[in-house]
């Protein structure tokens, strides 16, 4: 059962909010009838009932049941989910022997009304092995489609708590999650959601509604029924990359965008629009969806949609598998003579093609005006003659450009302004999502640079003239126009590719990447001025690096020098390369590229960028956004993407970057500001350090635990070190940290004695990768001792807690430890332990919520080890089975008249069916004759069965 704090404040209001909004509630008992127990996944009478109801002439009782078998018998896996949101989007089929053929089955209707929405809590499902108790689950036409975890707003890590938890269903119930289709997790404050399937940390996204914020809106918004239908229909994707089946869900202004564009489609007297959605925001999903949606619209009378991409897109290959993704009648435009005639003979449907096809199109080959051109990189698509012939072959059709950059201040950004800004007066988005709300909503992360060491950058007068001050250098959108002002550049690029900087910036990108990345667990990608700089970059490296470390991936060239060809990738290997990069332990570590893979290549261990390639404008946003993925790894967060500077493009930011200032403003910032941070969240710390000064380790953590028992307090402190270990871990090893770092070591031990104290057993593990480091050198060198995780729970040891010295307060928190210890301890073969630590932690939690005083939580905590101590000594008396013991104790608990006794019965039932957690059959056999032991007994305390064998299989060996 979740704390009191979780149902009362959490919980029970959510669900009211949402019974508010459409939804009926369903006890907890009720629902276990209409799934017909714990091993069902359907409320299955309600389920058949409505599949006859929206399926007239197509589905009888027979059939009803055929489908329930189906649906709750798909794969325990992503693929399986796959099957389950076919038949919820109404692309699985029923035989209807009488016609003799199959017929699309529908298990939703779009209209809320024709559906009916249940919600329930406290749902116990078993896998026949496993058992899981989900928080709240939504059903809608008896099907369960979200599964929520609710934590107290007051509990530390409750959101990652949650996480782990959903994390465990997929494990331990994997048949029902392979139904449902959203998770969602709350904390009062934060209302976050994701896909199931798909549990990693960066997959949270951050629930917004634009009509307001506040628990009772976020929640009322997201499960409002007809937002629920539309997530499951329209935002959810299945996509394969690389073999691998993976699941996408819209983010909030993703959701917002498809139905703008899809608005301005159905709009006849508006046909431009621009969308800019800053990099790695999801921008190709909300084109693919927006394409979906349109030709699915009836009001557009069969519409051809037109997806106009890039030669780096198409060879990723999502466009050109685009039924991947949901999308059936899918043609790629292979040349331009295909093209014209997919376009001459009216092709309904998506047609996919690249902007160079359009090259002497003849002017209205297609008049139609329900022709919808979807534009990617509308900044430099569209530009110059190509548009023209584009424009004019399709005079009627409606033009949406998306954007991963904001247009920038060139006569070729008003240009693109003019093209599909032209209903949307004063250079208006159709929708905007900047790069700064990215970064709020954890979308992307924060990017910082700093600059190579004077003597590796090149000349900047060179540079300048070169390159920054050359009027053709402004506004380069794409890596073939800034390719050729480079080919000018002679001076330039000879410079770059001089073999002795060659060779010392290798030797820097080493060391560095060995002292500053690696230890994060990152990778990182080395950006050489052009192919031949590639290849000698390469060879420079293996000088410091083993040479599996690196590669070089490029793109091939017919009269390539042998050196080249050297480093040239089949397909095959290329993805294979592609894909290891992805994967933290897996080489190589370090990637050479010039051009290939700074767009369109999404990998979010991808932490750190040397560049050495003059970039500015458009190509340089789209290079660096490749660090700017979110990444999480054993409950470490990348904090940042960082950039290493050996050119100096980052001396003149304004120059590089010639955007409106509110578009870029933060975009990516000196490390030196980063510095500065530091220095300010260290003099912040002083009060942090006088706690415990002078005292030795023991002494410390109870002044500690004095100084930070109020659970905000706490909070705060936690927060606080968290901000100030993310900026040493991107600092470090600078020799800046070193008059700084005694002063840390002391905040990260108070860190980790408090963590210790309060959840016993974080250990080291609790730190970011260098901190940790960090803290086990001081460790071994006897500069600190580890904090204490476990107190011994032996004779005695009760009263010298009660008799200690130390403050109530101090108390508390070491009868926590004492217990939690011999749980974490004993727990497996001792399952009756499992609820006095969670009956521990549920006093304690209410203590930290001040529910409680602390001489009431004094004696509540000895009050139970008193209790346990007893069961324990009559349970031995009595000879229970350690099965026996926990229903013995979970009886006493409760409060049951002849507690020993019944449990007596219960083990000697237990005995009867040896392999019940095996065996379906004998588990259901044991329920039963466990429920008529107590049905006879104590009938009040039948729910202690599910309790019982639940901890029982917690435990098990």
């Amino acid at each position: 059962m979740p704390e009191p704090s979780e149902l009362s404040v959490v919980q029970r209001p959510l669900i009211d909010y949402a019974t508010q909004v459409g939804w009926k509630y369903v006890k907890p008992s009720e629902a276990l009838r209409l799934r017909r127990g714990e091993t069902g996944i359907l409320l299955h009478d309600l389920f058949c009932d409505q599949l006859v109801k929206l399926n007239p002439g197509i589905v009888d009782q027979d059939r009803a049941e055929r489908v329930v078998r189906e649906l709750t018998t798909v794969r325990p896996n992503i693929e399986g989910n796959l099957d389950a949101w076919e038949f919820l989007r109404g692309l699985k089929t029923v035989f209807v022997e009488e016609e003799k053929r199959e017929r699309n089955l529908r298990l939703l209707d779009p209209e809320p009304a024709a559906n009916v929405f249940h919600v329930t809590e406290e749902l116990r499902f078993t896998s026949g092995t496993r058992t899981v108790r989900a928080d709240v689950v939504f059903f809608v036409n008896g099907i369960p489609v979200i599964v929520l975890e609710a934590k107290a707003a007051t509990r530390t890590g409750g959101i990652p708590d949650a996480l782990d938890q959903l994390r465990r269903y997929h494990l331990e119930a994997p048949e029902l999650l392979a139904v449902v289709q959203l998770q969602a997790l709350t904390q009062l404050v934060h209302f976050y959601y994701g896909a199931t399937w798909n549990s990693s940390a960066k997959s949270l996204l951050n629930w917004k509604d634009e009509s307001g914020s506040g628990f009772e809106n976020l929640v009322k918004s997201f499960v409002s029924p007809n937002r629920v239908l539309r997530v499951i229909a329209d935002f959810i994707l299945f996509t394969r990359a690389d073999g691998e089946l993976n699941k996408v869900l819209l983010r909030p202004h993703q959701m917002r965008a498809v139905d703008r564009v899809l608005a301005r489609a159905r709009d006849g007297s508006k046909r431009r629009g621009l969308v800019w959605h800053t990099q790695g925001s999801g921008k190709t999903y909300s084109m693919i969806t927006a394409a979906k949606k349109i030709m699915a619209d009836e009001t557009l009378a069969n519409p051809t949609v037109l997806m106009l991409v890039d030669r780096n897109e198409l060879e990723a290959q999502l466009f050109v598998n685009l039924e991947a993704v949901g999308i059936d009648n899918v043609v790629v435009a292979d040349s331009k003579r295909h093209l014209r005639d997919l376009l001459a003979t009216d092709r309904r449907g998506l047609l996919v093609s690249m902007i160079h096809k359009f090259d002497g199109i003849p002017a209205d080959i297609n008049t139609r005006n329900n022709l919808f051109v979807l534009v990617d990189e509308a900044h430099r698509t569209t530009g110059g003659d190509l548009g023209n012939y584009l424009m004019g072959a399709l005079p009627n059709a409606t033009y949406v450009g998306f954007t991963g950059t904001p247009i920038d201040r060139s006569a070729h950004g008003k240009g693109t302004f003019k093209v599909f800004g032209a209903d949307d007066p004063d250079r208006q988005y159709l929708d905007k999502y900047s790069i700064r709300e990215s970064i709020a909503d954890g979308a992307t992360v924060p990017l910082h640079y700093a600059l190579a060491p004077n003597e590796l950058r090149i000349d900047r007068d060179v540079l300048d003239e070169e390159f920054l001050d050359l009027k053709e250098s402004e506004g380069v959108s794409d890596f073939e126009e800034l390719n050729r002002v480079l080919e000018k550049a002679v001076t330039l690029k000879n410079m770059l590719k001089n073999e002795a900087r060659v060779s010392r910036v290798a030797r820097f990108v080493a060391r560095h990447f060995k002292e500053a990345v690696e230890p994060l667990g990152y990778k990182a990608f080395l950006v050489a001025v052009d192919r031949e700089a590639c290849v000698l970059y390469k060879e420079a490296l293996d000088h410091h690096l083993a040479a599996h470390e690196s590669a070089v991936v490029m793109s091939a060239g017919h009269n390539d020098s042998p050196e080249l060809v050297r480093h040239h990738l089949s397909d095959e290997r290329e993805r294979q390369v592609r894909k290891d990069f992805r994967d933290s332990v897996k080489d190589p570590k370090i990637l050479i590229v010039t051009e290939k893979l700074l767009t369109g290549f999404d990998a979010p261990v991808l932490y750190a960028m040397y560049l050495d390639k003059p970039m500015r404008d458009h190509v340089l946003l789209q290079a660096i956004a490749r660090v700017n993925r979110p990444y999480e790894d054993e409950g470490r967060r990348k904090p940042a993407g960082f950039v290493l500077d050996f050119v100096g493009i980052f001396e003149k930011l304004e120059k590089a970057l010639a955007f409106d200032s509110a578009d870029v403003e933060g975009v990516i910032l000196d490390l030196e500001v980063l510095k500065k941070h530091f220095v300010e969240l260290m003099t912040k710390a002083r009060e942090h350090l006088e706690v415990g000064t002078g005292l030795p380790d023991d002494k410390r953590t109870d002044a500690l635990l004095e100084r930070y028992g109020d659970q905000g307090e706490r909070d705060r402190f936690y927060t606080f070190f968290r901000e100030l270990e993310e900026t040493y871990e991107v600092l470090s090893p600078d020799p800046f940290l070193r008059p700084y770092l005694e002063d840390y070591m002391r905040l990260a031990w108070n860190y980790w004695a408090l963590r210790a104290a309060e959840a016993p057993g974080p250990g080291s593990r609790d730190f970011y990768r260098k901190t940790e480091r960090l803290v086990q050198d001081h460790a071994r060198s006897g500069v600190i001792s580890e904090p204490e995780e476990i107190y011994e729970l032996g004779e005695g040891a009760l009263e010298r807690i009660a008799s200690s010295n130390a403050p109530d307060r101090v108390k508390v928190f070491n009868l926590l430890k004492l217990i939690d210890g011999k749980v974490r301890a004993e727990a497996d073969h001792s399952p009756h332990l499992v609820p006095i630590g969670e009956r521990a932690q549920a006093i304690v939690e209410a203590f930290q919520q001040r529910q409680t005083t602390t001489q009431e939580a004094l004696e509540q905590l000895k009050l139970a080890l008193e209790e346990l101590e007893e069961v324990e000594r009559e349970g031995r008396d009595a000879g229970l089975s350690r099965e026996a013991l926990a229903g013995f104790y979970l009886l006493q608990e409760d409060g049951a008249d002849r507690a020993l006794e019944i449990a007596t019965a219960m083990g000697e039932a237990m005995d009867a069916y040896p392999y019940w957690r095996e065996s379906e059959d004998q588990e259901r056999h044991l329920r039963r004759s466990l429920y008529l032991t107590l049905s006879g007994a104590a009938p009040d305390h039948m729910p202690i069965v599910d309790r019982m064998l639940d901890l029982l299989k917690r435990g098990a060996k």
